[in-house]
């Protein structure tokens, strides 16, 4: 069996984030948002995606008709 270890991990303490016990994935942490957990509560929201009705088009930018 193998096993992993955080480089800011020292005695069950979180060097990134202060006082904090070690929590691999919590927010703060290198981890988060760049893995995928079995945790859901440790996995980043997705960002909802914009419709094309919802962007800005040249005439709302400018204010003149094409």
């Amino acid at each position: 069996m193998s096993g992993w270890g955080c480089p800011n991990e020292v005695q069950g303490k979180c060097l990134r984030v202060k006082g904090r016990a070690c929590d691999p994935g919590m927010k703060g942490c290198v981890l988060h948002g760049r893995f995928v957990f079995s945790n859901p509560d440790k996995n980043p929201k997705p960002k909802p995606l914009t419709s094309p009705t919802e962007r800005p088009t040249v005439e709302k930018a400018t204010g003149k008709t094409a």
